[in-house]
This record gives C-alpha cells, structure tokens and sequence, in this order.
C-alpha cells in the first residue's frame, strides 16, 4: 500500500502501526505517532490498521545533554 510517513510517499507492505514502527527500525525506541491528524496511543499500536492513503507521522524522543 502506498501511504505518506513523515511527509515522504512511501511503499510498505506493514499493515498495522507497530509492524511499521518495526520495518522502521524504531522497534525499541519510545515514539508518538499520529495517523491522519490523530495520536495513537501505544497501547493501540498492533491493533490499528493501516490504509492505502494514510498520512502517518512518527516522531522519536533524542537523548543527550
């Protein structure tokens, strides 16, 4: 399916949100992410199913000091 993962077109064959955050590589680390304006919770991760079309943003915390 073709969605739209942080501003950039992209082709993924993940069909939920946390087989995406996975293909991402951003399995371990703590993100936010919002599915066509929305904030999904992470508890709603591996349950929420992606569509062809959706505009999905994921944003990671950076550490430092």
């Amino acid at each position: 399916m073709d969605i739209t993962l942080n501003g950039e077109p992209r082709r993924t064959d993940a069909t939920t949100i946390a087989a995406l955050i996975e293909n991402e590589g951003l399995g371990q680390r703590r993100v936010a992410v919002e599915v066509n304006g929305e904030i999904v919770p992470r508890g709603r991760h591996a349950e929420h199913a992606l569509a062809d079309g959706d505009r999905v943003e994921i944003v990671h915390a950076l550490g430092g000091g």
